[in-house]
């Protein structure tokens, strides 16, 4: 990823698709845009981190930095197994 100046390769992507969510409205006001980009988001994340961990719950939630019950939580919220 890009450096700690400027914006790193994600966020730039991240960027590009909401500016292209809000150019495809047709005049409709966009509605929940922080919640949609979060639950667009954070599946593939927690589950990148799960197979990159081979499924210990324990190394993927020190990989993303959060609490291993916090990360059941959100896979039992997510319906991730």
């Amino acid at each position: 990823m890009g450096g700690m100046t400027g914006e790193t390769d994600l966020s730039l992507c991240v960027r590009k698709a909401v500016e292209s969510y809000l150019g495809e409205l047709d005049g409709e006001k966009p509605g929940g845009l922080y919640e949609m980009v979060i639950r667009c988001v954070e599946r593939p994340l927690i589950e990148i981190a799960l197979n990159h961990s081979k499924g210990n719950q324990t190394r993927a939630a020190e990989m993303l930095g959060i609490n291993r019950n916090t990360l059941k939580k959100k896979m039992q919220d997510l319906q991730i197994s």
